[in-house]
């Protein structure tokens, strides 16, 4: 990586190393240090920084200006975790010649700031002088984020696998230990129990499988033609065969709509995570209203709208940024709060949006819109 070169100390009258000036190319790659999304630092073969790009200046909160020209270990004064200075501890530029990095680790900035800091010592031979160190800075609060929802994820999977689990266990040793001792109908009702649970437990393992598959980019989607219309009538049907009353319910349909290319499965998934939600956590009619729109994906005129809202209490406006995060689950508990979470996960994955608001009604309103699209064999 060639980043230009500063004077060596002592230059000028003054005594200073003049303020070196940030070359237009330091990557040889037509590339702008300040584009990189990482902080960038590098110092020359007299440890003074040469470039200092904008990433380094904010994860640091050290302009630019006050960096160019200084020691490296000025800039950067580091410390690990035991508060050792780093740069006396790996010594670049003393250091042994057959040296050529430092893996990436934890160090602390000024203040107790961690930040993740891995260093590349360019030669120009092997085991000759360092000519260049440069510094790669990562801020770490997006990874103790992704750390802290994967703690969450297991804590809520172990809560919600414990319940149905020791229901299960414990029904079914009883019947085992004490099968002559129950009635066929006490024998029914323990045994649909263990039936519901370990539904229960498979959902959630779906669920899980879900999240791995969005969090990778690796959810497919198999297109086939999708009435949408019909899917949202089997689930209302559903819910009247369950005991909710007929009337609850209002389906619209705005005619013509364009003909559907979509998952059945995951559409399905969606429909019946919207709707449990609007009949769980909403009052009133649930009203669905399909509509024809244009398509949220370029290069594509037409789409589908689905809406579903309810007349019950809504969504409080502090929460609507949250809904489709993991875990979120209202103001009302009950369940692992990953539904709507793998509903976006699966609406994006079509290449549709999905939205929420408050109702007309002044409940929730859910709106996901889907490409019209093709199978990917007719593409």
């Amino acid at each position: 990586m060639s980043v230009g070169t500063s004077s060596a100390p002592g230059a000028g009258r003054t005594g200073r190393p003049p303020a070196p000036r940030r070359p237009a190319d330091p990557t040889g790659l037509g590339l702008d240090p300040d584009d990189l999304p990482d902080g960038l630092v590098v110092a020359d073969e007299h440890g003074h920084v040469v470039c200092f790009n904008t990433a380094a200046a904010r994860i640091t909160a050290v302009a630019a200006a006050d960096a160019l020209g200084q020691p490296l270990e000025k800039v950067l004064p580091l410390e690990d975790l035991d508060g050792r200075r780093w740069w006396q501890l790996t010594d670049p530029y003393g250091g042994l010649a057959i040296r050529v990095r430092q893996p990436e680790r934890n160090l602390l900035l000024p203040g107790g700031r961690e930040v993740l800091v891995s260093a590349r010592y360019v030669r120009a031979e092997p085991t000759g002088p360092v000519r260049r160190v440069v510094v790669a800075l990562r801020d770490t609060e997006a990874r103790r984020r992704t750390e802290r929802s994967h703690a969450e994820l297991i804590a809520t999977v172990a809560h919600e696998l414990r319940s149905p689990l020791t229901s299960v266990k414990g029904f079914t040793a009883t019947l085992l230990a004490k099968w002559e001792r129950f009635t066929d109908d006490q024998k029914r009702l323990m045994l649909e129990t263990v039936d519901a649970d370990a539904d229960r437990v498979t959902r959630l393992i779906a669920e899980l499988l879900d999240i791995s598959r969005i969090d990778s980019g690796r959810l497919e989607v198999r297109r086939q033609p999708v009435d949408i219309g019909a899917a949202v009538g089997r689930h209302i049907q559903a819910y009247v065969a369950a005991g909710q009353p007929a009337d609850r319910f209002l389906l619209r349909l705005s005619q013509p709509l364009p003909a559907l290319w979509a998952d059945p499965d995951k559409i399905d998934q969606v429909l019946s995570n919207l709707l449990e939600n609007a009949v769980r956590h909403g009052e009133g009619t649930v009203t669905i209203d399909i509509t024809p729109t244009a398509s949220p994906r370029e290069g594509e005129d037409a789409g589908t709208s689905v809406t579903v809202s309810d007349e019950g209490p809504g969504i409080p406006e502090e929460s609507m940024n949250r809904v489709f995060t993991r875990f979120w689950r209202g103001s009302k508990r009950g369940g692992t709060g990953l539904g709507l979470y793998i509903v976006q996960g699966i609406v994006e994955a079509h290449g549709g949006t999905i939205t929420v608001g408050r109702a007309s009604g002044g409940g929730a309103e859910f709106r996901f819109t889907l490409p019209v699209a093709t199978p990917a064999y007719l593409g």
